[in-house]
């Protein structure tokens, strides 16, 4: 999770990748409308394997932090 940086006013303050301006919204995104991971890579250098399973890790995490109401 170290790869995923938060810094106030950059990106809006979204979760980026290594502090770079890539969010791992950016990359959630083409990964969820079906973009190969190698052609996440190719499309941005500066990215590694690492930093998508990163980014897939975080979101993992998020997902498990949603706490669900319960109906009374």
């Amino acid at each position: 999770m170290n790869r995923i940086t938060l810094e106030p006013g950059k990106r809006g303050g979204r979760p980026c990748i290594r502090g770079l301006r890539i969010t791992v919204y950016d990359v959630l995104s083409m990964l969820s409308s079906g973009t190969p991971q190698q052609e996440i890579l190719e499309d941005f250098p500066e990215l590694e394997p690492e930093d998508i399973l990163a980014v897939l890790a975080f979101a993992a995490d998020r997902e498990h932090k949603v706490y669900s109401l319960a109906v009374q």
